[in-house]
C-alpha cells in the first residue's frame, strides 16, 4: 500500500503531517503490538512516528532548496515496517515551497560601456538574479528604473530561468550625457512577494559603431552522454560589416555560464568550435544552455550574444544498486518456507528501460525473491532446510536491468544455519560382543562403545549409560560388575568375573545427546566370559582327610588284573580344564598295582608273592588339562592280609586302561562342545549381519 501527504518546508519539530493509524484504517493498540517502524531511503531522519497515538510528526527541519534543490516537486519516501505478520508500507511527502528566500544578484553593481553609435535595439544582458524558491515563489519579473534611452527585456530560457536585458530604445550621444544610472529590481511571486536592486552604471564610449551579427539567434544540438573529449557540439558563425580591428571577432563564453558547465564544454575563440572537455552524464543534466558572445576588436569592443541548447540522451552507463535494508545472516534450521531473510531494495539511475531493474537468485538455492512493490524484494526460504547437510549458504542476488546490453550487479548474502536437536545419536554397531577371561582385573576396559550425532555444540555432546537388558536374570545386575565411561563410551570391570558363576551377561548402553529436549538411541551389549583354569581337581572317592590315607585289604591270592579300587575326582572348569587325568606317583613296590590314566581305577598287576611287602602305600595324582594344568594327590595304603576281602573280579577286573570315559567327564566333554557351537553360530550371525 502506498499513502501520500503533502505538507510544507521549515515546520517546527512535533508538526503534524499524518494520521497513519486513520489513513491505514487500523487500530493504534494494534500498531503498538506490531513494533511499528520508520524506514527513511535518506541519510537523514526527518519524520518520526508516535506508536501511542499513529502520528507520524515532523523530526527535523526541512529546507526543501536543500534537499530538491530546482526541483519542481520534491519528495521524500518513507517505509512502515510492522512485524507479526511482517508487512511494508510506503509513504510518500511532498515537501511544498514557501517564499522564504528573495531573488538575489551577484552583486550590487554592474557596469556596462555602450558605444554612442549602438544601434537601436541593441540589447544588453544583466546577469540575472537567482531565488532557490521554485513555482510562484521564485524569480518572476524584473523593473527597471524609469530612463529616456533603455527598455526592459525579459528573456526566458527553456529551463524557466529568465535573464534581463537592456534594450536601447533611443539613441545615445555621449556629448550630451556621457553616464546614465538605472536601477534594476527582481521580483518573486510569492505572497507577499520579495525583491532585490542592483545599480546599472552605463558608460557611452565613442568609436566602434557595428557589432558582430550571428548567422542565428540559437543553436541547438543532440548528443549521447560520456561522448568523448573533444568531441564537436556545434559551429557558430558571426560576421561585423566593420573593417579591420572593429571586425576581427573572437567568441568567448558568456559569464553567465556557470563554473560547472564551463568545465564541460570550451569554444575556440577563433572558429566558433564548441566541443566537449568534460563528463556529460545524463543523470545529472539532460539538457544544457550554454551562452556564447562574440566580440569584435574595435575600441570599444562591441559584442552579440546567443544561446546554444545541447540536449542529452541517455545511454544505459550505470549498473543497478542493491541495498539492504535489513538482512539476518543466520537463520535456524527449522525455519518453515516463507521466512523472510533479507528485505532488498534496487534502483538504477538510468532512465526508462535501462533504468528498470529485475532481480533473480540460483534455483539450485533454496532461497526466492519476492518482488513486495517496485524497487523493493523479500528474500524468502522456498523449502525446508537440514544444517547437518548445507550448514552455510552463499546466496548470490543478481540486480540486471534493461538496457541493451543490460548491466547488472551481483551482491552475495552469507547466510549460516543455526542447530537444532533433530537427529537422535547413531551407535557404529547394532551390538556389541565381548570375550572377558574371568578372574579379569577391576578396572580393565572391557569394550569401547561409540556413537555419533551430526548436530552440533551442544545438540552433539553425548553422554553414556548402562541400562538392563530384557530378558537378563534379574539377579544380574550389571551396574553391580560394570560402569561406563559418560563421554568416552569405555566399558569397565568394577568386579572380577567369576566363569563358575556366571558365564554370559547383557546389557544395554544408552546414548543421549545434550539437545533440549534430548535424544536418546540404545545399543545391546553381550559379554561372554571365558574360564580359566582356576580350580583344582577335587576328590570324590575315596574320601581322606588332609594328612591321612584310606587303606584298602586285600588277600594274598589276589590274582592280576584284579580292581583294587577306583580313585574318583571332578574339576568347577570346564572344557580342558576339566579334563582329568590319573598318574601313580609314589609307591611301595611299582610294579605291583596301576592306575588307568582316564578311570582312575586301581588295579594289581601281578599275583602277590611271599616275598611282597604286607603294606603298599601308593600315591595318586589327579592332574587336569589346563594351562597351566592344576592337580590333586590322594595316598591310598593296601593291606595284603590272609583274612583280607577278595579283589574285585569278573568283567570288571578284566577293565584296561582304555576303558570308556567317567560319566561326568562325557557331560563336561558335550557341554564343551555345545557352548562352542552356540558361540560359533553367533559370531557367524553377527559377521553376517555386519556385511
Amino acid at each position: 500500500a502506498q499513502i501520500r501527504y503533502s505538507i510544507p518546508e521549515e515546520l517546527t519539530r512535533g508538526a503534524f503531517v499524518g494520521d497513519i493509524a486513520k489513513d491505514l484504517g487500523t487500530d493504534v493498540a494494534k500498531l503498538a503490538a506490531a513494533n511499528l517502524q520508520v524506514l527513511s531511503d535518506s541519510d537523514s531522519q526527518y519524520f518520526s512516528v508516535n506508536v501511542n497515538t499513529g502520528v507520524i510528526m515532523v523530526s527535523e527541519r526541512i529546507d526543501r532548496e536543500q534537499l530538491c534543490g530546482q526541483n519542481p516537486r520534491c519528495f521524500l519516501h518513507l517505509k512502515l515496517a510492522i512485524e507479526n505478520p511482517v508487512e511494508f508500507y510506503r509513504i510518500e511527502v511532498e515537501i511544498l515551497d514557501i517564499n522564504d528566500n528573495p531573488p538575489e544578484f551577484p552583486g550590487d553593481e554592474v557596469s556596462l560601456r555602450i558605444y554612442e553609435l549602438a544601434s537601436l535595439g541593441a540589447r544588453f544582458p544583466i546577469q540575472p538574479a537567482q531565488d532557490p524558491d521554485v513555482g510562484t515563489n521564485t524569480l518572476q519579473t524584473y523593473h527597471l528604473s524609469a530612463n529616456e534611452n533603455f527598455n526592459l527585456n525579459v528573456k526566458a530560457r527553456t529551463d524557466g530561468g529568465k535573464f534581463p536585458e537592456l534594450v536601447l530604445e533611443r539613441a545615445l550621444d555621449r556629448e550630451l550625457r556621457a553616464f546614465h544610472h538605472l536601477v534594476l529590481t527582481a521580483e518573486d511571486g510569492g505572497s507577499p512577494p520579495k525583491s532585490s536592486k542592483i545599480h546599472i552604471t552605463i558608460q557611452v564610449l565613442d568609436a566602434n559603431d557595428n557589432h558582430p551579427v550571428f548567422d542565428r539567434p540559437s543553436y541547438g544540438a543532440r548528443l549521447v552522454e560520456n561522448s568523448p573529449l573533444g568531441t564537436l557540439v556545434v559551429k557558430l558563425n558571426a560576421t561585423d560589416v566593420d573593417e579591420g580591428p572593429n571586425g576581427d571577432i573572437r567568441y568567448s563564453l558568456s559569464s553567465h555560464n556557470s563554473a560547472a558547465l564551463r568545465q564541460i564544454f570550451a569554444i575556440d575563440e577563433q572558429t566558433g568550435e564548441i566541443r566537449v572537455q568534460g563528463n556529460l552524464d545524463f543523470e545529472e543534466a539532460t539538457v544544457y544552455e550554454i551562452e556564447v558572445e562574440a566580440k569584435d576588436m574595435g575600441s570599444p569592443t562591441m559584442e552579440e550574444h546567443c544561446s546554444v541548447v545541447v540536449e542529452i540522451t541517455d545511454v544505459n552507463d550505470n549498473a543497478p544498486e542493491v541495498i539492504l535494508t535489513s538482512f539476518s545472516s543466520s537463520l535456524s534450521e527449522d525455519a518453515p518456507p516463507g521466512t523472510v531473510v533479507a528485505v532488498i531494495h534496487v534502483r538504477d539511475r538510468d532512465s526508462g528501460e535501462q533504468g528498470k531493474v529485475q532481480c533473480h537468485v540460483s534455483p539450485d538455492l533454496p532461497f526466492q525473491l519476492r518482488k513486495d512493490y517496485e524497487h523493493q524484494y523479500s528474500l524468502l526460504t522456498s523449502t525446508r532446510l537440514d544444517r547437518e547437510r548445507v550448514a552455510f549458504y552463499n546466496v548470490t542476488v543478481s540486480a540486471s536491468d534493461l538496457g541493451n546490453p543490460p548491466l547488472s550487479r551481483h551482491t552475495i548474502l552469507p547466510i549460516a544455519l543455526a542447530d537444532v536437536n533433530d537427529n537422535a545419536p547413531q551407535f557404529e554397531q547394532v551390538s556389541y560382543e565381548v570375550l572377558v577371561a574371568e578372574n579379569n582385573p577391576v578396572g580393565s576396559v572391557l569394550v569401547t562403545v561409540s556413537a555419533a550425532d551430526p548436530d552440533s555444540e551442544q545438540n552433539s555432546r553425548l553422554s553414556y549409560s548402562i541400562l538392563r537388558a530384557g530378558g537378563t536374570d534379574p539377579g544380574l545386575d550389571p551396574t553391580r560388575y560394570l560402569s561406563i565411561h559418560p563421554t568416552s563410551g569405555q566399558v569397565s570391570a568394577k568386579l572380577p568375573f567369576d566363569y563358575e558363576q556366571t558365564t554370559y551377561l547383557q546389557f544395554h548402553v544408552e546414548v543421549s545427546d545434550g539437545g533440549s529436549p534430548a535424544l536418546r538411541n540404545r545399543t545391546l551389549v553381550h559379554v561372554f566370559i571365558v574360564d580359566q583354569n582356576d580350580n583344582a581337581p577335587q576328590v570324590h572317592f575315596p574320601r581322606a582327610g588332609e594328612d591321612s590315607a584310606t587303606q584298602f585289604r586285600i588277600s594274598p591270592s589276589t590274582a592280576p588284573p584284579a580292581l583294587i579300587t577306583k580313585v574318583m575326582a571332578i574339576d568347577a572348569d570346564s572344557g580342558r580344564n576339566a579334563w582329568l587325568s590319573y598318574h601313580l606317583v609314589e609307591a611301595t613296590d611299582p610294579g605291583l598295582f596301576s592306575v588307568a590314566l582316564r578311570s582312575g581305577e586301581v588295579r594289581i598287576t601281578r599275583a602277590l608273592q611271599e616275598t611282597d611287602a604286607s603294606a603298599h602305600e601308593l600315591l595318586v595324582v589327579v592332574r587336569d588339562a589346563g594351562e597351566p594344568p592344576l592337580s590333586t594327590a590322594v595316598t591310598l595304603v593296601v593291606l595284603v592280609e590272609e583274612k583280607g576281602p577278595e579283589a574285585l573280579q569278573g568283567s570288571e577286573t578284566r577293565a584296561t586302561d582304555g576303558g570308556g570315559l567317567p560319566t561326568i567327564t562325557l557331560y563336561l566333554i558335550v557341554s564343551l562342545v555345545l557352548i562352542s557351537t552356540v558361540s560359533l553360530v553367533g559370531l557367524a550371525v553377527l559377521g553376517v549381519r555386519c556385511l
